[in-house]
């Protein structure tokens, strides 16, 4: 089935082929893929005709770091957060107690919900982490129903050491037995590099055996205060540091100079009053960024990546266009993936339409849900006809 997408007022699809001028702009979905992009007076024929009457159509959300696969309720936290008290990577072992209680039913079914509600506001491609489990057999049931649901899984045994636990027995743990068991359920390794979480030796261990099992790795560096995990990662061909909060001149100068990809989290920055990632001086300096949810129950509860977009215009700086590319481009080189943000020929039919003419209302009417519809691999997920708003 074939479908052509008519009446864009505004279209993105951050290929340099792709049309220009005014519109009105045209797509044609073939199947999973897109097949045509141009001008509406010149569109080819398709199966069905979809008019989206003069609104804006954009690559759908690459949302290249959450933390979905949880149980439990940490809003007393955040309540206390809110009061006065200091963000702590301890947080996390709360998480890891009721995570490690809950059924794979119960666990699955979390997932798909929080998923459900991220493609509901555009994200067509997400990644989730492990990392609540910090067992071998809690691990790799993590990353098992992870696989089932998301485009992408990330093993992060190392997030932090669990209570009780010895840290070098631990580390031992995660670089041995426990990645041999993930291994077949996931693309990537990480390593919370973070004072009262791993530092830059065990961090190093981390991504060596990763390394050597054939992973991809990602490195969550510099989110409390500076420290070694930008470095970190450039050094060992890292695709993406994610967080960078807190970064040195020879930080921003390192990740410009890479093809390491410098994942922002503005939602985070936001919530754990942090304040916001050097968005400006990271894209003035040339460095690759990309915008992520961070979608987790203790530090960034949200799977909104139209609030990423509107913060890292709003407090960011970023233009509205630097940060959408961010939010679609710029994450999916953070997986190291071609198919996703854009809508180039060939791309994945990943497709949102913005219910405004323009993807400036991101940041022009923030918080207000203007996810239109969707189509996921080119099959329509939100449709307005079916789900009237």
């Amino acid at each position: 089935m074939s479908t052509l997408i008519t009446g864009i007022a505004e279209l993105t699809t951050h290929d340099p082929e792709g049309p220009g001028g005014p519109g009105p702009f045209a797509l044609v979905l073939d199947g999973a893929r897109v097949a045509w992009t141009g001008l509406a007076a010149d569109a080819l024929p398709a199966d069905e005709r979809v008019d989206v009457g003069g609104r804006a159509v954009l690559p759908g959300w690459v949302d290249s770091h959450t933390h979905l696969v949880f149980a439990g309720d940490r809003g007393p936290e955040f309540a206390a957060r809110m009061a006065g008290e200091p963000y702590a990577a301890s947080g996390i072992r709360t998480t890891v107690d009721a995570t490690r209680a809950a059924t794979d039913d119960a666990l699955a079914a979390g997932l798909r919900r929080h998923a459900d509600e991220a493609a509901r506001q555009g994200t067509t491609c997400l990644e989730t982490k492990t990392g609540y489990g910090l067992t071998v057999a809690d691990e790799t049931r993590a990353a098992r129903i992870a696989a089932a649901v998301v485009d992408e899984v990330t093993f992060l045994g190392a997030h932090v050491v669990p209570a009780g636990a010895d840290p070098d027995a631990y580390l031992d743990e995660v670089c041995g037995p426990m990645l041999d068991a993930v291994a077949a359920h996931v693309g990537w390794v990480d390593v919370f590099c973070e004072d009262g979480a791993f530092d830059e030796t065990s961090s190093a261990r981390v991504l060596r055996a990763g390394a050597a099992r054939g992973l991809g790795l990602r490195v969550h560096g510099n989110q409390l205060g500076p420290g070694p995990g930008v470095r970190l990662a450039v050094a060992h061909g890292a695709a993406s540091v994610d967080h960078c909060t807190h970064l040195t001149v020879d930080d921003v100068d390192a990740l410009a100079g890479s093809d390491t990809v410098a994942t922002l989290l503005p939602a985070c920055d936001l919530s754990t009053r942090q304040p916001p990632a050097p968005a400006r001086r990271l894209a003035d300096a040339g460095a690759t960024l990309a915008l992520a949810s961070n979608a987790n129950p203790g530090s960034s509860y949200t799977t909104s990546m139209p609030l990423c977009v509107a913060l890292a215009v709003l407090q960011g700086g970023l233009s509205v266009d630097e940060a959408v590319r961010a939010a679609t481009l710029g994450g999916a080189r953070a997986l190291r993936r071609t198919d996703v943000g854009t809508l180039a020929v060939g791309a994945r039919a990943d497709v949102q339409v913005l219910d405004a003419p323009s993807a400036a209302y991101l940041a022009y009417r923030p918080g207000v849900p203007l996810t239109w519809a969707v189509w996921s691999a080119g099959r329509p997920t939100l449709d307005p006809l079916r789900d009237p708003r």
